[in-house]
This record gives C-alpha cells, structure tokens and sequence, in this order.
C-alpha cells in the first residue's frame, strides 16, 4: 500500500456521524503508511485547547448510533491549525476497524477536553530530554517536538522510535524530515532535536530493544550523551505497557523520580492506551 492511498468512504458512518456534529470535526486528509497505520488530519474549533502532549477522546458513532471513544494522543502542536492523529489498524478493533475507513469529508468525534501526563510542566527543569516511543507511541512526541517550548527548555532533545520493521518508521522519518525545515521551529530543531529510529525484526541500520540498547550503552554511546542521571535527564515513555513499566524501572534505577501535572519529577508515563 502506497503513501496516501485511501479506502473508500462506509457511507452509514458519514450518515450516523451528523447527529454528532456538536462535538465533531471534519476529516481533511489521510495517509496509509502501511497496512496498519495511518494519520489523519481533522478540522480545529476556535475553542479547542490542549498542551503539546496531551490525548483527546476521539471516535465515531456505533451501530446503535451512540459514540465509540477511544483516547488518542494528539499528534499535532498545539498552534496548528487543524488536529492530526495516528494510529494502528486493527482488523476487528471495535473503533480501528471502521475509522481507518473514513475519507476527506467524513466527520470523526472530539471531545473538548484533553489531559495527559507527558506534558512539560510535568517535569523537572533539566538538559535533556528523552522521548522514548514505540509504534503508534510516537505520536504525543510529535507534537513536542513541533513546540517552541520544548526548545526553550532542553539543550538536547532525542526521540527514539522503535518499529518491528523499518515500513513502520515511515510516519516518525517524515515527521522528523517536516519538523527540521519548520519555519518556527526548523532553527531550533536542527541545533537540538537527535532522531533515534530501531527496528526490532527488519535489518536496519540500529537493531533492538531500546532497552536492550540502554543496558548495552549503545544508545549513550551513539549519540554521545551520558547515561540517565537525575541532574540532567528527564524522560518521556510513550508504548506498550511492557515498555512503560521497563523503561519506568531503568529510570528508577537510575535514581530518576515519576512526575505528574500536581508534582513534577525526573520523567513521565503515558498510562492511557488508546486502541491497540
């Protein structure tokens, strides 16, 4: 499946998704980077508001027609214009299997409060900040990395991203390639921002784990940056719930503290899982 190929429209959605419209935003665009991933951007409301990193309950109508929500991380900067997603497609996923079927046209559910616990004010000041991702996980880092703010406080920003296969990567090179030539934040980012791509499965050119690259010291190695230590490091951990609780206990070990929006610390855990 190519860049930007759609499916066709599942007319009953688009129909059922009217009495919606209160709380609903329009699609304006779609792109299938594999088989089970897409993006897809979403007309704004004047009135909606959300911090770089926070989800919002996102869905469609059922077949009863009452909403079926998930929580989704917003993938967009929070000065955008219009709201962007990403996400996996599951073939009998409740919500997945029919939203990775709209179309430029079709109305998709937002609800107007976002929360979140990987937002910058949930951490300490410190030098670097880790953003530590995998699969559809990138997607709340897309929209820091996309802030001035994220700049202003860290002198070295990484994103890693860890894929089984380098096709799943797709989302997170483009993602990176647009943010280095971003006229308000391009300067920023080629200066600060390290892009830290694995796959697990496919030959690349890094290989495994990132938490088996974090006990080797490859990862510090590559890019030259000391291991964590709470004085400098603060670290985001966005994935499966596998990697939130090993990355959560490297960082522990490392005498790292688990902050929230009510106590900042040394790094932060997305606890919310939207559709896998």
């Amino acid at each position: 499946m190519g860049l930007g190929t759609t499916f066709p429209a599942v007319n009953k959605t688009r129909a059922k998704s009217d009495i919606f419209s209160a709380d609903s935003e329009l699609v304006t665009h779609i792109t299938h980077w594999t088989d089970d991933l897409f993006s897809f951007k979403l007309t704004r409301r004047d009135n909606f508001r959300f911090r770089s990193g926070e989800f919002a309950m996102i869905g469609l109508p059922d077949e009863q027609g009452k909403p079926l929500l998930r929580a989704y991380s917003v993938a967009s900067p929070y000065w955008a214009e219009e709201l962007e997603f990403y996400s996996i497609k599951v073939k009998d996923g409740p919500l997945t299997s029919r939203l990775q079927h709209i179309v430029a046209g079709d109305r998709v559910i937002v609800k107007p409060k976002t929360v979140g616990t990987l937002v910058l004010d949930a951490l300490l000041p410190g030098k670097v900040l880790w953003l530590i991702a995998t699969g559809t996980g990138i997607a709340p880092f897309a929209s820091l990395i996309r802030d001035p703010d994220t700049y202003e406080r860290y002198e070295t920003v990484v994103l890693t991203h860890t894929c089984r296969d380098t096709a799943q990567l797709e989302y997170g090179k483009h993602l990176v390639s647009q943010t280095l030539c971003d006229p308000l934040i391009g300067d920023e980012a080629v200066e600060k921002l390290v892009y830290y791509p694995t796959t697990t499965r496919e030959l690349s050119p890094t290989m495994g784990r990132i938490t088996s690259l974090m006990d080797s010291g490859k990862l510090f190695a590559d890019l030259s940056l000391d291991t964590f230590n709470s004085d400098n490091d603060r670290v985001m951990i966005c994935g499966s719930l596998q990697l939130n609780i090993d990355v959560s206990n490297r960082c522990k070990a490392a005498g790292l503290t688990e902050g929230s929006n009510n106590s900042p610390g040394h790094f932060v855990v997305e606890k919310a899982f939207t559709e896998k």
